[in-house]
C-alpha cells in the first residue's frame, strides 16, 4: 500500500482551463486529499482508498474511500464517514454523494452533532449550498446513546425533518414529537429551537410548573424576544387557578450603560376588584469626568402582592436615582430616595418617605505639615407627608417632622512612628445647621459648632515560634475629646447605633450627623490572633469605652450606653478544611448580654452549611418591646454525581415557630435538568397571609450554549434512569 497526497484543484484544474481558456484565475481554496493509495483512471476518475482524509477550507472529511468524478464535480463516499464543519458541526454517515466543495450533496444513515452536545441521528441527510442541512426520519437528544444499550434515551424528539440552518444557527422541525423514555408526551406540527452555539435567539423559553398555596398550580411560558444585538424583552403569561398574570423584562444596553425593567400585571382571585401588579427598573450609566448616574426603582400596587407572588421577600421599597464620583483624593454624591413600607402597621404618611442628601469629600496632603487633612460638606433633607406637628398617635414621634441639615466637617490626621509605638493624632472640627418644620416640640431648629482632638496609640507584638506558629497582639488605647452642646433637634438619623470592631476608633459612633458624642473619652483594648501551620487560624479582639459624660441618645442595646460602655467581645476561627466561625457579642460588668450573634460555614467536596444566630434583647427606645432571637441554616449536600438537595430555615426563638423553611432537589446529567423545590413562608410583620410555593422546572440540555459549567455524563456501563 502506498500513501499519498494529492491537491484535488491539479487533477480538475486541465479540465477547466480546456473549456474555459479565457476566464480569469480564481483564487478558490485548494481541495487536499491524503489517503493510503490514490489512483488516477484512463477516464481521469479519481479513486482514494484507506485512511482516506479530504480537507477544503474549515471542512475536514474522513472516510475508507473516496471516488471523485471530474465530469459531475461528484464525491461518491464510502464510509464509515465522518466530516467536521468548523469547530461546531459534526456530521456521520456510512456513505455519500457530495460535491467537491462538500457543501452538497446527499448522505445515508447519518448522524449530526452540533457543539458536542446535541446529536441529530436520520435515515437521510441533504447538504445544501454549506448553510443547509435536510435530516429526514429524525431522532434528536442530547444524552449519551450507548450501543450494546438497547434502552431509549431519558428523552428524545421524533420529526419527519429537520433543517438545520448553519448560518442563522437554528433548527427546524417538521412533525416533531416529544419522548420521555420512549412514551410520547406531546406533538407540535411545527417547532424552531436555536442550536447550541446561539447565544440569543427569539423564542419559548424553559416552562415551569408553579404551585402556590393562594394562587393555585400553574404553568408560566416565557416567551423571549431579541430586539437587536443590545436590546431583549421577555414576556411570561402564568395561568393558574387563582391568576392571570403577564410578567415581563426589558434590558438593553448601551455603550456607556445598561437599564433593567420588569414588572407584572395581574388580575387574581386575591383581590377580584383590584388590577394588581409591580415595577421594578434599574439602571447604570457612566458619564463625562468619571461621573456615575445609577437609578433602582421600585413600585407595587398594594402591600400584599409581591408575598403573594413570591417575589424578592422585601418589606420596605426603596427607589432611589444617585450621581456620584469618586476620584483618588475625592467624592461627590447626590442622591434622592423614596421609602414605601409593606409592613402590617406602618403608616407612610408618619414615615419620612422622602430623603435627599448631597455629600462633597476631599483630602490633602499638605507638604509642610505632614499628615493629611479632610474636607467634608454634606447637605441632607427629609419630609413626612404628614403635616401634623405633633405625637397624634402617642408613639413618642411627631407625626410631621421635616428636617433640613448642613454638616461641615474638617480634619486633620497624622500617623507617627516611635520605635514599635504608633500613634495617630487627629484635630478637627464641625458645624452643623438643622431647620426643622412641623414639630411643635422642636420648634424651628438649632446650630453649634463641635471642635475635636484625638491620639490613637497601637504597640503591635509578634512572636514567631519554633513550631511555624506566628501569634500576633496589638494593644490600642484612644483618648478622645468633643466640644460645644449636643443640638436640640429631633434624632431622626440616628436611631439606630451599632457598637462594633468598624467604630471603636470614631471620634463619634452615632451614624448620621444630627448627633455627636461630646466630652471626653477613652477607648482601650486589644487584639490577639494565631496562625498555625497546621491549617487554622484564630482572632480576638476586646475592648471598652469610658466617657466623662453620659450620651443621651444612646438606647440601651447599642452598648454604649451611661459612662461606661459594654465590652465588646469579637472573634473568628478560620480551618483549611472549609470550616469558618465569626461571633460578635456585648456584654456589661455583670455579663448580661445586650446583643450577640455567631455566624458559620462549613464547605466540603461534597457538602455546604451556613447558619447564624443572633440574638438582642428588648429595648423600648428603638420600639423592641420583647427580645429578638433567630435562627438561620442554609445548606446543600451533593448525593451523588447527579443529584443535589438543599434547604434552607429560619427560626423565631421568641415565638417558638419557623419563619421561613425552603428545600429543594436536582438532577443534572448532560441531556437534562430536572428541579423540584418547595417554600414556606409564615406569616410575619410584612403582614401578611402565610403562603406555600411548590416549583418544578425541566430543563432540556443541548439547546444553550454551554456555560463551561462541569457536567457529569452517564457511562455506558451504567445507564442510571
Amino acid at each position: 500500500m502506498t500513501a499519498a497526497c494529492l491537491l484535488l484543484t491539479a487533477v480538475t484544474g486541465h479540465a477547466i482551463a480546456q473549456t474555459q481558456p479565457d476566464a480569469p484565475a480564481t483564487e478558490a481554496p485548494a481541495a487536499v486529499l491524503v489517503a493510503d493509495d490514490i489512483e488516477v483512471t484512463r477516464d481521469r476518475r479519481l479513486i482514494a482508498r484507506g485512511n482516506v482524509e479530504a480537507f477544503q477550507g474549515t471542512t475536514r472529511l474522513s472516510a475508507q474511500a473516496i471516488e471523485y468524478n471530474p465530469d459531475t464535480g461528484a464525491l461518491t463516499i464510502t464510509g464509515p464517514i465522518v466530516i467536521e464543519d468548523g469547530e461546531s458541526v459534526l456530521i456521520l454517515a456510512s456513505q455519500a454523494e457530495l460535491s467537491e466543495d462538500l457543501e452538497n450533496g446527499l448522505l445515508t444513515g447519518a448522524r449530526l452533532v452540533l457543539n458536542d452536545q446535541l446529536q441529530l441521528a436520520s435515515v437521510q441527510m441533504n447538504r445544501v449550498g454549506g448553510r443547509y442541512t435536510q435530516l429526514y426520519k429524525t431522532a434528536v437528544t442530547s444524552c449519551r446513546i450507548c450501543e450494546d444499550d438497547p434502552r431509549p434515551p431519558l428523552w428524545q424528539i421524533r420529526a419527519k425533518r429537520v433543517v438545520h440552518d448553519q448560518e442563522e444557527r437554528q433548527l427546524y422541525f417538521d412533525g416533531m414529537q416529544l419522548r420521555v423514555l420512549n412514551t410520547p408526551i406531546f406533538y407540535l406540527p411545527r417547532l424552531r429551537l436555536p442550536d447550541p452555539t446561539l447565544e440569543r435567539a427569539t423564542g419559548v423559553l424553559l416552562p415551569q410548573i408553579r404551585f402556590n398555596s393562594r394562587l393555585g398550580t400553574g404553568l408560566a411560558v416565557p416567551y423571549f424576544f431579541k430586539l437587536g444585538d443590545h436590546r431583549d424583552l421577555t414576556l411570561t403569561p402564568y395561568f393558574s387557578s387563582g391568576t392571570r398574570t403577564l410578567e415581563f423584562r426589558y434590558r438593553q444596553a448601551f455603550r456607556r450603560g445598561r437599564i433593567i425593567v420588569q414588572g407584572a400585571y395581574s388580575d387574581d382571585d386575591l383581590q377580584p376588584d383590584d388590577a394588581r401588579g409591580y415595577l421594578f427598573a434599574a439602571g447604570e450609566f457612566a458619564l463625562r469626568r468619571d461621573f456615575v448616574l445609577e437609578f433602582d426603582i421600585e413600585s407595587v400596587s398594594d402591600d400584599a402582592y409581591l408575598n403573594d407572588y413570591g417575589l424578592f421577600g422585601k418589606d420596605r421599597l426603596d427607589s432611589t436615582i444617585q450621581l456620584s464620583r469618586a476620584r483618588r483624593d475625592e467624592f461627590i454624591r447626590l442622591s434622592y430616595i423614596n421609602f414605601k413600607s409593606l409592613r402590617d402597621g406602618d403608616d407612610d404618611a408618619l414615615l419620612p418617605s422622602d430623603v435627599v442628601d448631597a455629600l462633597y469629600e476631599r483630602r490633602f496632603h499638605p507638604g509642610r505639615i505632614g499628615g493629611e487633612v479632610r474636607l467634608a460638606a454634606e447637605a441632607h433633607a427629609h419630609e413626612r407627608p404628614s403635616d401634623v406637628d405633633f405625637d397624634s398617635d402617642g408613639d413618642g414621634f411627631v407625626d410631621g417632622t421635616d428636617v433640613l441639615r448642613f454638616s461641615f466637617d474638617a480634619e486633620w490626621l497624622r500617623t507617627m512612628q516611635f520605635g514599635g509605638l504608633q500613634m495617630q493624632s487627629t484635630l478637627g472640627l464641625a458645624a452643623d445647621v438643622i431647620r426643622v418644620s412641623d414639630d411643635a416640640t422642636f420648634g424651628s431648629g438649632d446650630s453649634g459648632l463641635a471642635p475635636k482632638a484625638g491620639i490613637t496609640l497601637r504597640y503591635p507584638l509578634v512572636r514567631r515560634g519554633n513550631n511555624g506558629v506566628r501569634q500576633f497582639f496589638e494593644p490600642i488605647a484612644q483618648l478622645s475629646w468633643i466640644g460645644g452642646d449636643g443640638l436640640h433637634v429631633p434624632n431622626d438619623e440616628s436611631t439606630r447605633v451599632e457598637f462594633d470592631e468598624g467604630n471603636l476608633l470614631s471620634l463619634s459612633r452615632f451614624p448620621s450627623e444630627d448627633r455627636r458624642e461630646r466630652g471626653w473619652a477613652l477607648a482601650y483594648g486589644g487584639t490577639w490572633a494565631r496562625l498555625d501551620p497546621d491549617g487554622w487560624s484564630a482572632s480576638l479582639t476586646l475592648a471598652q469605652i469610658l466617657r466623662e459624660e453620659e450620651q443621651a441618645d444612646f438606647n440601651e442595646t447599642s452598648g454604649l450606653s451611661g459612662t461606661t460602655s459594654d465590652f465588646l467581645l469579637a472573634g473568628k476561627l478560620e480551618f483549611d478544611g472549609g470550616l469558618a466561625l465569626y461571633g460578635r457579642t456585648l456584654f456589661n460588668e455583670s455579663f448580661d448580654v445586650s446583643k450577640a450573634e455567631v455566624r458559620g460555614a462549613w464547605t466540603r467536596d461534597r457538602l455546604r452549611l451556613g447558619g447564624s444566630y443572633v440574638w438582642i434583647s428588648e429595648d423600648p427606645d428603638i420600639d423592641l418591646e420583647s427580645n429578638i432571637g433567630e435562627v438561620t441554616f442554609d445548606g446543600g449536600y451533593k448525593i451523588d454525581r447527579f443529584w443535589t438537595a438543599n434547604a434552607t430555615w429560619r427560626y423565631d426563638l421568641e415565638t417558638g415557630r419557623a419563619a421561613t423553611a425552603g428545600a429543594g432537589v436536582a438532577y443534572t446529567n448532560e441531556c437534562v435538568t430536572v428541579g423540584l423545590s418547595v417554600n414556606r413562608t409564615f406569616a410575619d410583620s410584612t403582614t401578611l397571609e402565610p403562603s406555600t410555593s411548590l416549583g418544578l422546572t425541566v430543563s432540556l440540555r443541548g439547546f444553550s450554549v454551554n456555560t463551561g459549567e462541569r457536567v457529569e455524563t452517564r457511562s455506558c456501563g451504567k445507564q442510571a434512569r
